[in-house]
C-alpha cells in the first residue's frame, strides 16, 4: 500500500509528533502481528520543509537500495509499505530474520552509499525493540558538517539551520547531477 500526498511547505511541530505517534503505532502493530524485525526507513530533513520534490527523489534512490539489500541477501520481506507524507516520506518493511544481521547491513548501507548519511534505517525486533548501532561495535551517526556526534550538534544547535540545510541540499544535488 502507498499514500500520497502532495508536496508542500513546511510542517508544524505538532504534525511532526504525530506523524511520529502514527509510525510508532504501526511499527507495534507489525510487530505484533508478524513477530518478525521491521525496518523503518525515514529521512534525515532539518528544517520545517520535509516534502520536496528533492527529498522525494532521495527517498526513491533509498527504497531502491534497501529493495536490493534485501533481494541480494535473500532475505524474506513479508511486507512493505511506502508513505508519500507531508512530515516527510517514510518505508517499513517487515523481514523474516534476525535483526542484529539487518541492522549491521543496513547501517553499512547508510554509511556507504553518498546518499546514506540522509537516511534514518531503524531496526526494531519484536523481542528485543531497537537496535541500535552501539550494540553492533559501530559508531553513533555523525553531524554532516563537523562529523561530530550528530545528536549533539542537533541538540545544542551548535550550527545554524542555514548550513545544515544547505548541505544536505548540496549532498542530494550532487548525487542526482553527477556524471
Amino acid at each position: 500500500m502507498t499514500t500520497v500526498t502532495p508536496v508542500q511547505a513546511g510542517v508544524s511541530l505538532e504534525a511532526l509528533l504525530a506523524a511520529k505517534e502514527s509510525r510508532a503505532a504501526r511499527q507495534a502493530d507489525w510487530l505484533t502481528h508478524y513477530q518478525q524485525p521491521i525496518i523503518s526507513l525515514t529521512l534525515v530533513t532539518p528544517g520545517a520543509v520535509k516534502n520536496s520534490l528533492r527529498y522525494r527523489n532521495t527517498m526513491g534512490v533509498a527504497l531502491q537500495m534497501c529493495d536490493q539489500l534485501l533481494w541480494q541477501n535473500g532475505w524474506q520481506v513479508l511486507d512493505r509499505q511506502v508513505f508519500w507524507l507531508p512530515t516527510g516520506p517514510e518505508a517499513m518493511w517487515c523481514v523474516a530474520h534476525q535483526a542484529p544481521e539487518i541492522k549491521a547491513r543496513c547501517a553499512a548501507l547508510e554509511q556507504s552509499h553518498p546518499l546514506g548519511r540522509l537516511w534514518d534505517l531503524d531496526v526494531i525486533c519484536p523481542r528485543a525493540g531497537h537496535v541500535g548501532r552501539l550494540s553492533l561495535g559501530s559508531h553513533m551517526r555523525r553531524c554532516l558538517i563537523c562529523d561530530e556526534p550528530a545528536h549533539a550538534c542537533s541538540r545544542s544547535r551548535k550550527h545554524p539551520l542555514e548550513q545544515v540545510v544547505g548541505c544536505v541540499e548540496k549532498m542530494i544535488d550532487d548525487w542526482f547531477i553527477r556524471d
